[in-house]
């Protein structure tokens, strides 16, 4: 069996973990240390970012959980607008890094804020990267095409002259967009994890000709959890819906807001999780003008999945952006949870609804209405678990990958 060292770069690791893309890098890199069937004996070791007041600049500190060294660069919080992208000072701690380590591969997961040179840097020590999209910051200074009226941009394919009336300094932008366009002819091979994000970035003139699609996995249910949702169902017959997203524009919460108002039955509850770090997304949110029985669910870790699964029904997914994945709706699909969901890019490609079921995004929320009423009146409905991407299955594929990378560069 071949050694393999790969140097993930994520801009967030545990012990600090934080958002969609984390989890995967971490829970992709733990599955690629348990598969005991890989072609390689792995080796991973991350680095990321933090931003503490109590760490001086640029101090980078070691931590480790789950058999994987996690080196945490803290950067402060009045960077420069280039230093988002392109960071000297994170680039010179990862070069002594890659210097120190001599890593086989390095894998570019998800980098905003860490910045390009991290590819440059194994570029010059001629150590083979791959580069995973995650959302559009490589296209997109406001990373998810979101104008500042907060509706969705729609380019496709984006061009950056088309950027002058959303950036507040286009010269800035368009050095921006030049910058990570070359950067991206670096990696021997960039990853998206659907056909719309690909597509997009393609057209884009974005990395052409190394370009695969790598599909995220989610956290899979449990054995028991079919147990679990029966016993709920039965303690509370009621419909719950669930709603993953925090309150913003951007995730739909005022569509929601606005279609519950108007809702004129009350059997049925809500379960709003507050996934923020510090648990405030919702304070001083009033649920009291809006019928049913509403309550906010604490933020949870993939091992607690589960526990929020079994409690919900239908699943919300109202984001007002072209999402290049969606974790939620896999994971809702996967435990036979319904899912009510807006035409958002590539979180559509489970092929579990139909495009006449997808709700456009910028509809009003009469669209929405007509769709909790349906489910209601549906109540109690079986819906089936739809097979889907797990972690172990993902890190197998990402395997594929790094194989032909470290053909191609011996």
């Amino acid at each position: 069996m071949t050694k393999c060292h790969i140097l993930l770069a994520n801009v967030f690791f545990a012990p600090f973990t934080y958002g969609g893309a984390t989890v995967v890098a971490e829970e992709v890199a733990k599955a690629l240390l348990a598969t005991k069937s890989a072609a390689f004996e792995y080796q991973i070791t991350a680095v990321s970012l933090c931003c503490h007041s109590g760490l001086a600049n640029y101090t980078m500190v070691k931590s480790e959980r789950d058999g994987i060294q996690n080196f945490v660069i803290n950067v402060p919080s009045n960077r420069t607008y280039k230093e988002l992208y392109n960071n000297p000072h994170v680039t010179r701690l990862i070069e002594e890094l890659m210097d120190d380590l001599r890593p086989d591969v390095v894998h570019a997961h998800c980098i905003q804020d860490i910045g390009g040179g991290v590819l440059r840097a194994a570029q010059a020590r001629g150590i083979p990267s791959i580069l995973s999209v995650h959302d559009f910051w490589w296209l997109c200074e406001r990373q998810f095409m979101i104008k500042p009226d907060r509706t969705y941009c729609g380019q496709n394919p984006i061009k950056i002259d088309a950027c002058r009336g959303c950036v507040s300094d286009f010269d800035a932008a368009q050095s921006r967009f030049t910058y990570l366009q070359d950067i991206s002819r670096i990696p021997e091979r960039v990853t998206y994890p659907s056909k719309f994000a690909h597509d997009l970035y393609v057209s884009s003139g974005f990395a052409a000709g190394r370009s695969v699609i790598w599909e995220n996995g989610v956290h899979l249910p449990e054995p028991d959890f079919e147990a679990k949702q029966a016993a709920r169902r039965e303690r509370d017959p009621r419909l719950t819906f669930g709603f993953v997203g925090g309150p913003s524009q951007i995730k739909g919460w005022p569509l929601i807001r606005a279609a519950f108002k108007s809702f004129e039955r009350d059997d049925f509850r809500v379960l709003l999780v507050d996934a923020s770090a510090e648990g405030d997304w919702w304070k001083g949110e009033r649920f009291d003008d809006l019928p049913g029985d509403w309550e906010v669910y604490p933020r949870f870790d993939q091992s607690e999945m589960d526990a929020f699964y079994s409690e919900i029904d239908v699943l919300l997914f109202m984001s007002q952006w072209k999402e290049t994945f969606g974790l939620a709706v896999r994971e809702a699909l996967a435990r036979g949870v319904g899912v009510i969901q807006t035409d958002s890019g590539g979180s559509v490609e489970h092929g579990a609804l139909s495009q006449s079921d997808l709700i456009p995004i910028g509809a009003s929320s009469d669209v929405l209405l007509s769709a909790l009423v349906k489910a209601l009146e549906q109540h109690p409905k079986t819906v089936t678990p739809r097979a889907v991407t797990g972690f172990q299955a993902q890190a197998a594929a990402f395997e594929n990958i790094l194989q032909d990378v470290l053909e191609g560069a011996s």
